[in-house]
């Protein structure tokens, strides 16, 4: 909004117009300056000769057994990124993607086998929600917003932000903060930073009880091991009874011992939080396997012995390469 503003009257024109072309934007979804009708013609034609109008083109639209749907969407460059939909009793959430590829390298992601192509702009990670809103049937029961698609977020800090005021602007999309989550591999000083930007929903991707197990899994533990990361999450404030939430993806032989579970349960003693236990999504050529379904119902009662919040989160849209840790933003679907 204030970079608008700004940009409206360096027009010469009222500040309150700013907030009129939010909402032609982000409530009306308005694609041309034409459809603006609530300004005038001649103040429409000025802004066609020097801005545009862009959101990324949906290429294809995968739908899964469970209902889950997976959009490919081209960006103007040429590459590609994945949004998934995933339906709910009464709604819709959206889970969206900051960057096209990945340079994080967590070994369970498909994502990180694209490598890192590049960080989206504001206008192309808002743009995801946009044009599925606009788009798709299920757009206007979208109601849940989670950024964990491709890439990984805070290493697009300037840009997710921007994004996330935008989605929560009350001229933008208008979403409450409580609809939006965050998730992070765990960079703590991105994380320390967004806690005093915007109170948003926080997911942090932890996947191991110790350093050794998490350095094999996700490299970025070596710069920013465990008892830095969860120092990090402490200083993440939660209002009123919400609750961080520590995703634990399950890995057979590696991460999913009943041990580990003791261990996990020890190391997170003196944080509020909630436990997301996410069984392993295989995929072509992957180097892991999902642990049987007892092992995993183990894990979660020592957690839960342990007196924490410990949910297995049902995986959506596995069979289309959807799920958590599958999304490659490439043609070959």
């Amino acid at each position: 909004m204030e970079e608008m503003e700004e940009f409206i009257s360096s027009l010469g024109k009222e500040k309150f117009r700013a907030r009129q072309i939010m909402k032609c934007l982000y409530q009306s979804g308005n694609i041309s300056f034409d459809e603006m009708t609530t300004i005038s013609r001649e103040f429409r034609g000025r802004l066609s000769a020097i801005a545009r109008i862009y959101r990324p083109e949906i290429v294809n639209i995968l739908q899964s057994k469970d209902g889950t749907k997976k959009a490919l969407l081209r960006l103007e460059d040429g590459l590609f990124i994945e949004s998934v939909l995933i339906p709910g009793k009464s709604h819709w959430t959206i889970c969206i993607s900051t960057q096209a590829g990945c340079a994080m390298n967590c070994r369970f992601c498909l994502t990180a086998r694209q490598g890192f192509k590049r960080n989206l702009s504001p206008a192309e990670i808002t743009g995801q929600i946009l044009a599925l809103q606009k788009e798709t049937p299920e757009g206007p029961a979208i109601k849940n917003i989670v950024i964990m698609g491709m890439g990984e977020p805070l290493a697009n800090y300037k840009n997710t932000l921007t994004a996330i005021k935008n989605l929560t602007c009350d001229f933008g999309s208008g979403f409450s903060n409580r609809k939006i989550t965050v998730s992070t591999c765990g960079l703590a000083p991105q994380i320390i930073q967004l806690g005093k930007d915007v109170c948003i929903n926080l997911a942090v991707s932890l996947n191991a009880p110790d350093d050794k197990t998490r350095d094999t899994l996700m490299p970025v533990n070596k710069k920013y091991p465990l008892d830095t990361l969860l120092d990090a999450c402490r200083q993440y404030t939660m209002p009123g009874r919400r609750l961080l939430t520590f995703e634990y993806i399950l890995i057979a032989g590696v991460n999913s011992s009943v041990s580990a579970a003791e261990r996990l349960a020890a190391l997170l003693k003196n944080q509020r939080c909630k436990l997301n236990l996410i069984v392993f999504n295989e995929f072509p050529g992957s180097l892991f396997h999902s642990p049987a379904k007892k092992d995993v119902e183990a894990f979660q009662q020592k957690l839960i012995a342990k007196h924490y919040t410990a949910v297995i989160r049902a995986s959506h849209g596995s069979d289309i390469l959807a799920a958590c840790g599958q999304l490659s933003g490439t043609m070959e679907q």
